[in-house]
């Protein structure tokens, strides 16, 4: 191959270029941070559901200690 026909080679070559968003983004960072807000949303449900479990159980814990102090007063 000589040198002019590697010059028309790559002159031939479709340039790569990224889809970029209004905001200055590739789609590629768009889509990351998509599937970040999402991972981060499904955490925030879970963390809840533990607040909600963890609160229940020390409501448990209170009246159990409760119900055994009136236990043994009356007895």
């Amino acid at each position: 191959m000589t040198l002019s026909q590697a010059k028309t080679t790559e002159e031939a070559r479709p340039q790569r270029r990224t889809a970029r968003r209004p905001g200055g983004r590739s789609s590629s960072a768009a889509a990351f941070h998509a599937v970040v807000e999402e991972r981060l949303r499904s955490l925030e449900k879970q963390l809840d559901e533990v607040k909600g479990r963890v609160n229940g159980l020390i409501f448990l814990i209170i009246g159990v200690v409760i119900t055994q102090v009136v236990l043994r007063l009356v007895q």
